[in-house]
């Protein structure tokens, strides 16, 4: 009864006009942003956190302000991902793999509609998971140390291997190489630079926005202007623009499982989006069985990552908010929010400021209403970015492309790297290699050696703190059964071809 009386109250101050007037606003800022590849989550609400405090909003007003541009970031980082096969940021790489199948089949505002109702319905889950279980979820959140951590990454590009059946020694080879390109740099550790080649414009490694919009966007610029001349389309245009009763029945299931897993991985700090929207595709993909069509326009490879995207971003506040950890990149940057009003988060949070913790929960089943809104009117709008003829289009992604890059560092060293790793990532797909798990990789990477180094400066250097405790023996034992699945599933295929041919 007391969680629903201070729901009320964080209602009460979720409506206040100026509060909707930031909801509204930092939904659409949000959406755009979201848009714009390579930019994500965290750049988002890196950019209004200044402004939020220098017009001398509220705390409160300020985080929901802030929370919108979140939530509004993984619903347009799923754009792109579906018309242009660019994702926003890491977490929609997962969109990718069945978003750009479906608008080159065209439907673009099928996979558009659907992917929003799914973000909708995993943000909603979460949120309520957030009323109802954040105590809980954070004392079991705490079990996890870097030991953990270290094997839930392990776990994850194990997972690679699962997510694209047909060539699981290909995929973890792309996830090799994502892992490689995360080492380059000074190492934060000993000072030592790595695989630098001395260059100084390397020693702070690879930017994410210059890795995905290399692989990406450069690569997809390349395979256009390969496969079409004279302005010729080559994603048909869009047909229908709202997904049927029967396809929302198809996915249901689906988005609902996604979004309580994605919501239990993001209470999780440090796991992320990211993570949540791979593990789920790839559970989904083990449920659909060898008759799915995942990776060639399943509407259920679609829902997956995008409820848990967007579960997870929820959840991610959790951790946060109760335990003064953030749960991804994009909360450590609203962690910042908070002190910059000296507030500390943590589990005194809620006693001391009801009002700034329940009103950012209550705005956020207002921010998703708002969305949902907001997204599903716009279907056809984003939709008819399909229409542009390829002689318009290809030259808008590359000057967006190359603007984004250049912006992070102001060198064109960043925009040559950018072209030699897009031209890379043509090799790579002509050759048939998932650049999903080497993104993925490339995310990983950094978190993974992270969490080992804490791991073994803890234990002194003793590897067996690696799998001393039950949920790390738990987590490699998934590992191996992830390894062995290609192995058992060629195995049962070869017994049953035999039993077919008797």
């Amino acid at each position: 009864m007391d969680t629903l009386n201070f729901l009320a109250q964080g209602f009460d101050v979720a409506t206040r006009p100026i509060n909707l007037l930031m909801a509204l606003f930092g939904a659409f800022v949000g959406t755009i942003v979201g848009m714009l590849p390579g930019l994500g989550p965290i750049n988002g609400v890196a950019i209004l956190l200044p402004l939020a405090f220098a017009l001398g909003l509220p705390p409160e007003t300020a985080l929901i302000l802030l929370a919108a541009v979140y939530l509004g970031c993984e619903y347009g980082g799923r754009i792109s991902a579906i018309l242009l096969n660019v994702p926003g940021d890491a977490a929609a790489v997962m969109t990718t793999l069945d978003g750009y199948p479906l608008a080159r089949q065209g439907k673009a505002g099928i996979a558009l509609s659907l992917s929003a109702v799914s973000s909708f319905v995993g943000s909603i889950i979460a949120t309520c998971g957030v009323v109802l279980f954040a105590p809980l979820l954070a004392k079991w959140a705490v079990a996890f140390g870097p030991a953990e951590y270290f094997v839930l990454m392990v776990f994850a590009i194990a997972c690679l291997g699962g997510m694209v059946g047909d060539k699981p020694v290909k995929t973890l080879m792309a996830a090799l190489i994502g892992l490689g390109l995360a080492t380059v740099g000074v190492d934060s550790t000993s000072g030592v630079y790595r695989f630098t080649f001395g260059s100084v414009n390397l020693s702070d490694g690879i930017q994410f926005i210059v890795v995905v919009i290399g692989f990406f966007s450069v690569s997809e610029v390349l395979l256009m202007l390969e496969k079409t001349h004279k302005g010729q389309n080559v994603v048909k245009a869009s047909g229908r623009l709202l997904f049927n009763f029967k396809e929302f029945g198809f996915t249901f299931w689906t988005m609902i499982r996604s979004s309580v897993a994605g919501f239990v991985i993001g209470t999780l700090p440090g796991a992320g989006a990211t993570i949540a929207s791979a593990m789920t595709y790839m559970a989904e993909k083990r449920i659909a069985g060898d008759s799915s069509t995942f990776g060639e326009g399943d509407l259920r490879g679609l829902a997956a990552p995008e409820a848990a995207n967007n579960a997870s971003a929820c959840g991610s506040l959790i951790p946060m908010l109760t335990l003064g950890v953030p749960g991804s990149g994009t909360t450590a940057v609203m962690m910042g929010a908070l002190t910059l009003y000296n507030i500390t988060p943590g589990p005194l949070l809620f006693e001391q400021q009801p009002d700034v913790v329940w009103g950012l929960i209550a705005s956020l089943f207002i921010c998703n209403v708002i969305l949902l809104v907001m997204n599903i009117p716009l279907v056809g709008l984003f939709a008819r970015m399909l229409r542009v003829p390829n002689w318009v289009l290809v030259p808008a992604i590359t000057i967006v492309s190359m603007v984004g890059v250049y912006a992070v560092h102001s060198t064109t060293y960043d925009l040559v790297l950018m072209i030699g790793l897009g031209v890379f990532g043509y090799i790579l797909r002509k050759l048939d290699f998932p650049l999903s798990a080497l993104i993925l990789g490339f995310v990983l990477g950094e978190l993974m050696e992270s969490n080992l180094r804490r791991a073994l400066s803890i234990s002194a250097g003793e590897l067996g703190i690696l799998w001393g405790s039950p949920i790390t023996l738990g987590l490699w034992a998934l590992v191996v059964l992830m390894l062995a699945m290609p192995g058992i599933r060629w195995w049962r295929q070869r017994g049953t071809a035999k039993l077919t041919h008797a």
